[in-house]
Order: C-alpha cells, then structure tokens, then sequence
C-alpha cells in the first residue's frame, strides 16, 4: 500500500488514503466483485462494507483515472476504433472505444445506436482532446468513412478488419468484467465505470507477451511508482 498522509481531500473519511487506494486498485486491476475486495481487506483485519467500497470506486477511481489520463505520455498517432455490443438491462448498446498503436485507451463513449451520427460524435470527442491522428484504422462499418469525411477530409483512414487487432483485444477486459458485475446497470453506470476502468487497468497491463522478463518488471515498477503519485497527489488535493 501507498502511504500518504491524510488530508483535507479525506475529510469525512473514517479510513486513511493507503487503505482507499489498495481497495480501489484491488478493484480496477483484477477481476474481482466488491465482496472479493472486502474479504481481501478482511483478510487484512481491514472490517468495512462493499458499499463503502462502492462509494471509493465511484469516486477516487474517476480522480485517479482522470490524473493517469493529465500524466501520461503524448498519445500516438495511430487511432484504432471499434466497436462491440454491450447489453444493459436487456437491451443492445454499442461500446465506441479508441486506442492508439501502443495500446493506450482513449476514449469510450457508450451509445444505443451504431450509426453515423454515433461515429461523429466519437470521433469528434476524440479530437476535441487529442488533434487529428495520422492515421485511423477501423472495422468496414461504412459509418466511420462517412464521419471522417466530414470532420477531417485529408485523414488517412484504413478500413480493414485485420488490420485492427489492437482495438479488438482491448475490449477483452471489458468482456471479464461485464461476467464479474452481472452486466451493466445503465448507459450512465457503464460510461463512468469503464472511463475509469481502462485508464487504471491499462496502466497495469504492459504488453507482457512482447517485453522481457526484467523489462516487464521494470514496468511493473514504473506503473507502482505513477500509481503512487496520482493516489498521494488526490490525497493531498
């Protein structure tokens, strides 16, 4: 756990930041539900309810999510969009993610539709943030093509579905988490849930398969060492 000491920012908190921090990391990075959490931290001697740690996910985990966004490295110029369907209290959604070449989530943004005013509305988010890419790669929904061709005429778009692995795999997380919390409860739940959850889990997940053994734990430990920071900078904020 990270120690920081306690601060305006935690007022009204009966618990101290490192405890806050560990349970919403616990949440964010594996796999688990909030009952999972609150036995870990039991485990601990650590005696607090899942709906405490409901509320720190809520919360800090949109803080943390938002300074892991402010800090990182400038983001590529190769975009890749897709989009997978997502089923909310028994009706069909479209999750619109954007990651760049190296795997750094971007942006999601969860719809009812999956058309071309869709498109343009998540491209235009895109680069209301982030500028023109150099390059977009998409699925051969033709609805891309036609936002693009509205928004940034000269942008190179590669339509090609083998083309956009790195989309692909990214909604793989998504997917285990969906099974853990029984579905999404609403568009609202599902949007703020998962802008936090890609930002914190990606941060965690190097692309192992590609790095060496003492590369990967060095970056594993710059990956603690941020977390630290942003958890202690929102402590302090």
């Amino acid at each position: 756990m990270t120690k920081c000491k306690n601060s305006p920012g935690f007022r009204g908190h009966r618990f101290p930041p490192a405890i806050i921090e560990h349970a919403v990391w616990l949440y964010f990075r594996f796999s688990l539900s909030l009952w999972d959490v609150e036995d870990l931290l039991a485990e601990r001697g650590i005696i607090v309810s899942y709906e405490t740690i409901r509320f720190w996910v809520v919360k800090f985990g949109r803080q943390y999510a938002k300074s892991i966004r402010r800090n990182r490295p400038q983001v590529g110029d190769k975009w890749h969009l897709d989009e997978v369907v997502i089923s909310i209290r028994g009706k069909k959604h479209w999750l619109w993610r954007a990651v760049d070449q190296r795997g750094q989530s971007l942006e999601i943004l969860v719809q009812s539709r999956r058309n071309t005013k869709t498109a343009k509305r998540f491209m235009r988010k895109l680069m209301k943030q982030y500028g023109v890419p150099r390059v977009m790669i998409t699925d051969k929904l033709r609805s891309y093509g036609a936002a693009k061709r509205n928004l940034a005429p000269g942008l190179e778009h590669r339509s090609h579905k083998g083309l956009n692995n790195a989309a692909e795999v990214s909604h793989k997380p998504t997917r285990r988490r969906e099974r853990v919390m029984g579905r999404f409860k609403s568009p609202r739940q599902a949007q703020q849930f998962l802008s936090a959850h890609d930002q914190i889990n990606v941060l965690f997940r190097p692309r192992r398969h590609q790095l060496s053994a003492k590369t990967y734990r060095r970056a594993r430990s710059d990956a603690f060492a941020v977390w630290h920071d942003i958890t202690c900078e929102n402590a302090i904020g």
